[in-house]
């Protein structure tokens, strides 16, 4: 079988990648003209330049393909007029869904985010929950994602093979941005002032990898599949990070409320005179406002997906990677 990656050099397209080589799938890793595949010189596969905004391009790199994953669906970065973000996102999902019209793809699984889910009454959320209408928050990045997750579950409804994988916070290898783990880059620096209090689920990129191959192969069509580890809260979470790295542990806490002061000071000063991008993005805010626990037992009894490793276990391995790669001081 053949399978194409959007999104293969990083973190969660890497681990689904090396899931995949272990099943002796073809793997084709579809990547921008730019893309550093250095990242991924430990991968055996074929090269495919294309970009979620070129249509043409990605109908060009999944012709002949039996699967496809997008691990690269858009998130807001930098602070942008929300019409604008929006605008992106919606043509980038209806890109590569039309791609998988054209190409007849068997089977495609769009890698969402949590965030689609909006706060569950009994503090633990599972895929069934979803919002009527456009959630109230206006942040960009639950905008976009709330939107992504709509277009991908519509496209299955009128009859395209499309799966929804939903990993949990992830912490692991080859997170070169740094994404999630910036947590551990920023506690181990002490670059950090305070946290934000909350509930979070944590799991290990390679289980978070192998379980969305599983969700891909297995998944029905239109459904969403949690990707969990183990439900924990910031407050642990950043005691463990502060243990493992050997550093005096974080005790101010940030009260969100402040924290959207913060952001909004900072957003409104990058877009009057540019300079150094928000350390408080709204995207940022969004993820820490929305933390909650999440269930796992349709992944479980769907797909036969279980956690290999615990918090503690993704912990050490980002870190380690981390620290190799000199994001560590």
């Amino acid at each position: 079988m053949k399978l194409g990656i959007i999104g293969g050099t990083g973190m969660l397209g890497h681990h689904i990648a090396i899931a995949a080589m272990f099943k002796q799938y073809d793997i084709v890793i579809i990547h921008r003209k730019n893309s550093d595949l250095s990242r991924i010189k430990d991968l055996t596969f074929e090269s495919r330049i294309a970009d979620l905004n070129d249509r043409g391009s990605l109908i060009k790199a999944f012709t002949d393909l039996d699967y496809v994953v997008n691990a690269a669906a858009y998130y807001p970065t930098l602070p942008k007029p929300l019409a604008s973000e929006i605008k992106t996102a919606r043509l980038q999902m209806l890109f590569f869904i039309d791609a998988i019209k054209e190409t007849k793809i068997k089977r495609a699984l769009y890698v969402g985010g949590s965030i689609a889910l909006p706060k569950s009454p009994n503090g633990i959320a599972d895929e069934v929950m979803s919002y009527s209408k456009a959630p109230e928050n206006s942040a960009p990045y639950v905008q976009v994602k709330w939107l992504m997750d709509e277009m991908a579950r519509n496209a299955a409804k009128s009859g395209l093979p499309i799966i929804i994988g939903i990993p949990s916070m992830t912490f692991g290898e080859y997170d070169y941005a740094p994404t999630t783990g910036r947590l551990i880059v920023d506690l181990a620096n002490q670059t950090i002032p305070a946290y934000v209090k909350g509930k979070r689920n944590v799991v290990y990129a390679g289980d978070a990898g192998r379980g969305l191959l599983l969700a891909l192969e297995k998944g029905q069509f239109g459904e969403r599949y949690l990707i969990t580890g183990e439900n924990t809260s910031t407050d642990l979470l950043v005691k463990m990070i502060c243990k493992r790295a050997e550093v005096k542990p974080l005790e101010k806490i940030l009260s969100i409320k402040f924290a959207k002061v913060i952001s909004k000071i900072q957003e409104t000063k990058y877009a009057l005179f540019r300079g150094q991008a928000p350390t408080l993005s709204s995207t940022a805010i969004a993820i820490l406002s929305s933390g909650q626990h999440l269930d796992g037992t349709k992944a479980k009894e769907e797909l036969g997906y279980e956690p290999e490793f615990g918090m503690n276990d993704a912990i050490e391995k980002a870190y380690e990677w981390f620290k190799n790669e000199n994001y560590i001081e």
